[in-house]
């Protein structure tokens, strides 16, 4: 054995050097044997955490899952619809880390939306005019009980009327200015009969509740009450629509489609079909062939007829149609007035469809069918 010149310890002989350790490493892992070391492979991040729990011990994720509060999550199947749900609180976001709660995608869509508690695309689904049919029974309801009531208070009898709301009514009562078969009442809550004579302000009122239906004609219908000919007309597909007697505002033609509206309020009719109240329409024309640029203009400029000349609001080509499919817009109601003026140029209308009336338009009503109007429609008409 050499001593170290630096040191003056003894060197130790380098092949023994391996043996040793090896045999320490050994004495340490509790194997007695030395013919080979204790070695165990490096287990699984699964395996890693069961060992621990079966040895009591403690592994680094389980540490980890008890400082930031993680707890196991639990896996179950419900009997009605056997999907796969997870429970738990969910952990901090540390390092991008997944919450524990959170669910795949696939079953928002599997479930269908919770928020509106229905499947997509399910047999329950209610289809537009199914969903809109409970609002229009309510809106019928409240109109049938007044109709079967044999008496009625004054107020609401004026109210009905569509003269001014019940708090006006009860102020125009107490002073004096309603009358009641010939008698001035100041009563309040004073009950009338349907057959009570009811004067304000010199003129008879009727006690019926005022009422718009918006009807999307279909073709091969007239717009009258009643036809001598016996053809078909718009009260036969409103037979339903309200216990009392409508009447169309204004008129469409046999083979003109489109909006209109029917209502017991002869105040409101007379408004939008009197032409100062200008109550505009739009219409869609198909043409025979396709209109010109210059017969467009003299359109615009207004074409003569046997009434005058009509003045057309705007007329433009539809986008994405052909050039025989035009837009008008007018506020004049003349007989036919549409089809004369393009008669006049040489063209022959071979369908005319009216998409919107005074505002109102067919969006959601399907051809042949109806609906009331809300009360912010109603509002808006009372507006112009």
């Amino acid at each position: 054995m050499s001593r170290d010149n630096n040191s003056g310890r003894p060197k130790k002989p380098r092949s023994s050097t391996r043996n040793n350790s090896d045999d320490s490493r050994a004495s340490r892992s509790g194997n007695s044997s030395g013919s080979k070391p204790f070695k165990k492979s490096f287990p699984k991040a699964g395996e890693r955490n069961s060992d621990s729990r079966k040895t009591g011990g403690t592994s680094y994720q389980d540490r980890m899952d008890k400082k930031f509060g993680k707890t196991e999550q639990t896996d179950f199947i419900t009997n009605s619809s056997e999907e796969r749900k997870t429970f738990g609180k969910s952990a901090p976001k540390r390092g991008g880390s997944r919450p524990a709660n959170t669910f795949d995608t696939r079953d928002k869509y599997e479930r269908g939306s919770l928020k509106y508690g229905r499947r997509p695309g399910s047999g329950d689904d209610k289809n537009k005019d199914g969903a809109k049919s409970f609002v229009q029974k309510r809106r019928l309801n409240k109109i049938e009980k007044d109709v079967h009531k044999d008496t009625i208070r004054l107020n609401k009898f004026i109210a009905n009327s569509g003269i001014c709301s019940r708090r006006e009514a009860d102020e125009l009562i107490t002073q004096g200015l309603v009358e009641v078969n010939g008698k001035v009442v100041t009563e309040m809550g004073y009950q009338v009969q349907k057959t009570d004579k009811v004067v304000f302000d010199g003129q008879s009122i009727t006690p019926e509740k005022p009422v718009y239906v918006l009807l999307n004609k279909p073709k091969g219908y007239i717009s009258t009450t009643k036809d001598d000919k016996a053809r078909k007309t718009v009260m036969d597909l409103v037979a339903n629509a309200s216990p009392y007697r409508v009447f169309p505002v204004g008129r469409l033609d046999r083979s003109t489609t489109g909006v209109i509206l029917l209502t017991n309020d002869g105040h409101m009719t007379k408004k939008l079909t009197h032409p100062s109240f200008d109550a505009k329409k739009i219409y869609h024309v198909t043409l025979d062939k396709k209109l010109t640029h210059e017969d467009m203009k003299l359109i615009a400029e207004g074409i003569r007829l046997d009434e005058g000349v009509a003045e057309v609001d705007q007329i433009s080509f539809i986008e994405g149609k052909p050039k025989n499919e035009v837009g008008i817009e007018i506020h004049i109601g003349w007989n036919r007035v549409i089809r004369r003026i393009f008669q006049r140029l040489g063209y022959e209308v071979e369908a005319l469809d009216r998409v919107m009336f005074a505002g109102l338009t067919k969006k959601n009503i399907k051809r042949g069918h109806w609906r009331i109007l809300s009360e912010q429609e109603v509002n808006n008409l009372k507006m112009l």
